[in-house]
């Protein structure tokens, strides 16, 4: 079954809190190279049988209008993995 992943991050205008507490364990830490940290939310939807167009129109109205808040964050992207990512 594939599984759609959406990608959401704050507003770029705006403060992320955790990513700069983040950001300042990292300078603590001696990682210095690292000087900005947002931290955003991920989603996985897995579909029952293929996805078309409708479907992915589907789940962008559920990003638009569950898995974001439009004030205070983006949908990045909406993307249709077919594997899990390994590191």
């Amino acid at each position: 079954m594939p599984t759609i992943v959406v990608e959401v991050m704050p507003k770029a205008e705006l403060l992320d809190p955790q990513g700069k507490a983040v950001a300042g364990a990292l300078s603590r830490l001696g990682k210095g190279a690292f000087t900005d940290v947002r931290i955003g939310k991920r989603f996985e939807v897995t579909v029952e049988g293929e996805v078309t167009d409708a479907v992915l129109a589907e789940v962008r109205e559920l990003a638009d209008d569950m898995f974001s808040n439009s004030v205070i964050e983006d949908v990045v992207s909406i993307t249709v993995a077919d594997a899990p990512a390994t590191l």
